[in-house]
């Protein structure tokens, strides 16, 4: 098996046996956190003004964050490599769509969506396959679509591992991944950092790209 599949295989077991939990605290991951909300909305407003509205979250989860990109305005739906948390979002919110799925391989034509959000998805993604993961987003991406990247930040360190609560992660120095974005040929249009708040660990980071 090559890295890339024991990783993906590993992941999806991982989030397959906590998915019930996983899908109960985080049903309301933003209602206390403003500047969060701000970065979306921000995001959405551009995503609306594309020429292409489809707009893919990808790492989508039980759905939560596909469902508030729905009510921002969005013609979105949701992908994740988790089939259990593919079941939940769908029971969650039937009227919106999602599918199985893997970043690194999308089962979608080149230039499908106009905008893509990766929550906290690239986040378990070894940092030498991100190149590739985020090649994959460029090549669905319609020219002028946006990329919002959420993700814990290094806080000056290089890019380091740490115990996430479901599979292995990484924190990333916010200047060295949009630096990896840029050479996938994106832009940066705006960045975001928000300190932890009392009953979190590590500083969030936030990338708008075009």
């Amino acid at each position: 098996m090559s890295e890339l599949s024991s990783h993906l295989s590993a992941t999806a077991d991982a989030y397959d046996a906590i998915a019930v939990v996983y899908a109960d605290f985080v049903r309301n991951a933003l209602d206390d956190f403003p500047l969060d909300r701000a970065v979306l909305t921000a995001f959405a407003e551009l995503a609306r003004e594309a020429p292409i509205g489809l707009v893919a979250e990808l790492g989508c989860g039980p759905g939560w964050m596909t469902a508030h990109l729905r009510d921002l305005g969005l013609d979105a739906f949701g992908i994740d490599l988790s089939p259990v948390m593919i079941d939940l979002a769908r029971e969650a919110y039937p009227d919106l769509r999602f599918e199985i799925g893997s970043m690194d391989a999308l089962d979608l034509p080149d230039g499908e969506l106009g905008a893509i959000v990766s929550w906290y998805s690239i986040i378990h993604t070894p940092p030498q396959i991100v190149p590739s993961i985020f090649a994959e987003f460029r090549r669905v991406l319609a020219p002028g679509g946006h990329l919002l990247l959420g993700f814990f930040e290094s806080e000056g360190k290089p890019v380091t591992e740490f115990d996430h609560k479901v599979t292995a992660a990484y924190r990333w120095p916010i200047d060295d991944l949009a630096e990896l974005a840029g050479a996938a040929g994106f832009v940066e249009v705006g960045r975001m950092l928000r300190e932890p708040h009392e009953d979190e660990r590590f500083r969030r980071g936030h990338l708008l790209m075009r």
